[in-house]
């Protein structure tokens, strides 16, 4: 009989039936005050006089009419820039305790973003809120005794040239584990250190036999590869015969949808995928009932949310928010309909935007889902098509020609005065790529009308290629961006398509 598994249960259980009794806008007031009456000090404070905005009877308006929306560039620029100085008391008192390198899919290097002590105390905060939603799931008591594999990053955190320590974000909270977690976690601190991915993944499949797995966490794409590593290297059929009692993946960031069917696939029998939303800038989601893949947004952990709502006049060319875009708090926003997401933390990220675009999908539970990136909208000729159409389209393609389509990406390409979109997707050479083709576009065009008024307009025709899913792995380790927390590009720019289709033509 799994005791300590029922105690923990029971504990989950009982503490997941304690109700908040403040509404979701007054615990973001009271976050907002918080943010604002720690950071009165700094010489961010200072400038955007938060003492002044503390004492106004509407803080959030306050706040927004006298602070600019943020940027990386912007932020970093005028401010952050000061804490690689090792200036005190920049945006956040004190100096923050590491920095944490981002994983999207653009920019040119990786940005550097402050993680202080507070911030990583409520990220252990809604990870507990989290586990506490497990009494949601209906879950085995004995699973609560098994082991939890978190593929993230490596753990073995750099000194940068400022003599700042660095890692991304799954490095660096795996690399502050509580001690007691530490005998549940896999794959342990010594193979978590490594470097080399490839290495990484080597090293849990050949230790695989020896762990009691429970839960795995990481990024779908990466954890598909690892789970067949394990699969090969132990001459299995699927992950359950080494893992029976693999119960629930956690996955982090990243839609799962697309990667249900293949997924499935390495499994021996069902098991209970739960999302979460833990983001470079903060824990800012994860779901709690199994009735619905939206996440909850954590209200109360340190994070300030503000929605923009995502049209495109508010949105300039390289993606951020014009001065003026108007914004929302959590008691205005409405259901189905989709927002830019702007944070204020307690790490010095203030009115920063992180590139994300969400929508309510239960505003009394302040459920949410993520519809795309800002700069992952292709908008050419007025189809503004988001990353949550197209993963639906990819979906609906793979149900009606029974196949697997675990990645995919596109891009808008000129031609004469006109545009094409240029379709990928990872099924190899034998896929009926004319029929897949003209499905994807008439399931737009039935789903997004402004796509279909773009296609009778100066959008004149789109492309598809079907090429093994190979060549997406291979062109993130080209590009330095495989393992760990790294995502792989679902819409890419002209320029850069372009070196994509050279860098396949071998394919």
């Amino acid at each position: 009989m799994a005791v300590i598994g029922s105690l923990i249960k029971g504990l989950i259980d009982l503490s997941g039936k304690i109700e908040e009794d403040q509404t979701d806008a007054s615990l973001q007031q009271d976050t907002l005050y918080n943010l604002l009456n720690r950071a009165k000090h700094t010489e961010f404070g200072k400038h955007y006089q938060f003492e002044k905005i503390l004492t106004e009877t509407n803080t959030a308006d306050g706040f927004k009419n006298q602070l600019p929306y943020f940027d990386y560039a912007k932020i970093h620029n005028e401010w952050w820039y000061r804490i690689h100085q090792h200036t005190e008391d920049v945006v956040w008192p004190g100096l923050p305790d590491y920095f944490v390198l981002t994983s999207g899919t653009t920019g040119k290097k990786s940005k550097q973003i402050p993680v202080t002590n507070a911030m990583l105390e409520d990220l252990r905060k809604t990870a507990i809120q989290q586990i506490k939603s497990l009494s949601n799931f209906s879950l085995p008591a004995d699973f609560f005794e098994k082991e939890i594999l978190m593929l993230g990053s490596s753990t073995k955190l750099e000194h940068s040239k400022e003599d700042f320590m660095e890692g991304e974000i799954s490095g660096i909270s795996a690399s502050n584990i509580p001690f007691w977690f530490s005998g549940y976690y896999k794959p342990g601190e010594e193979i978590a250190q490594i470097e080399d991915w490839d290495k990484r993944i080597l090293k849990i499949a050949e230790k695989a036999k020896e762990w009691d797995i429970g839960a795995i966490s990481g990024i779908p794409t990466w954890i598909e590869l690892m789970m067949k590593k394990v699969i090969e290297h132990n001459n299995l059929n699927h992950i359950h015969e080494v893992w029976p009692n693999f119960k629930v993946y956690t996955s982090g960031g990243v839609a799962f949808q697309p990667y249900e069917k293949s997924f499935n696939k390495l499994l021996g029998h069902p098991i209970q995928v739960i999302d979460t939303y833990l983001a470079s800038e903060g824990f800012i989601a994860y779901q709690q009932r199994p009735e619905t893949s939206a996440m909850k947004l954590s209200l109360d952990t340190g994070i300030y949310f503000e929605f923009i709502p995502f049209e495109t006049s508010y949105i300039k060319e390289d993606g951020s928010l014009i001065e003026d875009a108007p914004s929302l708090s959590i008691d205005q926003v409405e259901e189905d309909k989709d927002y830019v997401l702007v944070i204020s933390t307690n790490a010095g990220l203030w009115r920063y935007m992180i590139g994300d675009t969400i929508q309510f999908t239960n505003k009394d539970k302040a459920e949410i889902k993520i519809t795309g990136r800002t700069k992952f909208f292709l908008n050419v000729a007025g189809s503004q098509l988001s990353v949550n159409k197209m993963n639906e389209a990819i979906q609906a393609v793979e149900k009606k020609f029974d196949i697997e389509i675990p990645e995919f990406l596109v891009g808008a390409v000129k031609v004469n005065q006109d545009f094409e979109h240029h379709w990928y997707i990872g099924g190899g050479k034998n896929q009926p790529t004319e029929e897949i083709k003209d499905f994807l576009d008439n399931y737009l065009k039935e789903a997004n009308k402004n796509y279909k008024v773009a296609r009778s307009k100066a959008l004149k025709k789109i492309q598809l290629k079907s090429i093994p899913v190979e060549a997406f792995y291979n062109w993130a380790e080209k590009s330095k961006k495989k393992g760990g927390q790294m995502k792989i590009e679902k819409v890419m720019k002209e320029e850069k398509l372009f070196k994509f289709k050279k860098f396949i033509e071998d394919y």
